[in-house]
């Protein structure tokens, strides 16, 4: 059953195939399917753990990997999504496009905190990079394919460099952030309101990359907003 402890290292590295991919369709200027396969790169993750949980296929080798893999699949491919979105607009100053790629940087030193820190083992301390990529290709895809209007903005504006740092110092933040791991009575507070915006959006035929987006600007705004109260 030697075989057996190397399906989750496997279905990481599909992880890792799936995040290389979003990256080649950024530079090809296909949002879209960079952030399609972004999603799927983060199926793979959460499979990666369930896989090990479930086989008892734990190993040190397979927790860098993970973290190697996640560099890329959510650490490189959110920030050459967002500076290919704005070179190819040819978005000016040039300069501020290249603020996009302290995403890639700041993704590996929270990761790297991540594998270190003993506090982070129900909940997060500061955003989780999935969270941050998925936001980010979520965004993009709907507004280079589904939103005219934003997507003029979003070029017409200082916005997505300004994003991109405060998601940035969102990475290696202090924040306390919630995490599936542990769900308590609170956290039904925002599947709640995630659930109605989901309703709402969908009234309004919101393209489904739109609500993705809305959810996890929901779940920063969320975590940020009720820091004060988790004291």
């Amino acid at each position: 059953m030697k075989i057996v402890k190397h399906i989750p290292n496997t279905i990481t590295c599909m992880n890792l195939i799936s995040g290389t991919g979003s990256i080649i369709f950024a530079f090809q200027g296909d949002f879209m399917a960079a952030f399609v396969l972004m999603l799927l790169a983060a199926v793979f993750d959460f499979m990666d753990g369930l896989a090990a949980r479930t086989l008892h296929a734990y190993s040190d080798i397979g927790k860098e990997l993970d973290s190697l893999c996640d560099a890329v699949s959510f650490g490189l491919a959110p920030s050459l999504i967002l500076f290919n979105y704005l070179q190819q607009a040819s978005f000016t100053p040039s300069w501020l496009i290249y603020l996009t790629l302290l995403i890639a940087p700041f993704s590996a030193l929270r990761l790297a905190k991540f594998n270190l820190d003993t506090r982070q083992t129900t909940s997060f301390i500061g955003l989780p990079t999935p969270a941050c990529a998925l936001f980010v290709g979520s965004l993009i895809a709907f507004a280079s394919a589904h939103a005219p209007a934003l997507h003029m903005a979003l070029l017409n504006s200082w916005t997505l460099p300004i994003v991109a740092i405060a998601l940035s110092l969102a990475l290696i933040s202090e924040i306390p952030m919630f995490s599936l791991k542990k769900i308590t009575k609170g956290h039904y507070y925002f599947f709640a309101v995630a659930a109605i915006t989901t309703i709402i959006a969908a009234i309004f035929a919101i393209h489904w990359t739109g609500i993705i987006a809305l959810i996890f600007l929901l779940y920063i705004l969320w975590n940020i907003i009720l820091l004060p109260f988790k004291k």
